[in-house]
């Protein structure tokens, strides 16, 4: 499953939607924006923008890592909007029979997730 949307992702409900009785391992990972940016600046929020194709990219995505691994679910989330620093940007949930697969799966998924062409960032920072 893919969703790209504007509200806050609900950790709390995450988990019943991936989780499978032929699952013995489910991985999750939050990517969340954080105050100190790469250039030494204070981050205080980014605006996240997505294009035209962006579910078709997310679901691409999703299917690249179903055909690499053996996975019983995979769950990819992105959000748009402004965020403030310690909301969560994005979510990659994998589940599957082993934990292996389902590692390698979430990291494939997340740096997959950080380079898509369809989603664009705006930060912006602390005025001193």
């Amino acid at each position: 499953m893919v969703l790209l949307i504007e509200n806050p992702i609900d950790p709390s409900v995450i988990y019943r939607s991936i989780q499978s009785t032929y699952s013995g391992s489910v991985v999750l990972h939050y990517a969340v924006v954080k105050q100190q940016a790469g250039s030494g600046k204070s981050t205080v929020a980014i605006e996240y923008c997505a294009a035209d194709g962006a579910v078709a990219e997310l679901e691409a995505i999703n299917k690249e890592l179903k055909q690499s691994w053996k996975l019983e679910d995979v769950l990819l989330i992105r959000r748009t909007g402004c965020l403030a620093v310690g909301d969560i940007i994005s979510l990659v949930a994998a589940s599957a029979p082993g934990s292996e697969e389902a590692f390698e799966a979430c990291k494939a998924g997340i740096s997959r997730l950080k380079k898509m062409k369809t989603i664009t960032k705006t930060e912006r920072y602390f005025e001193n």
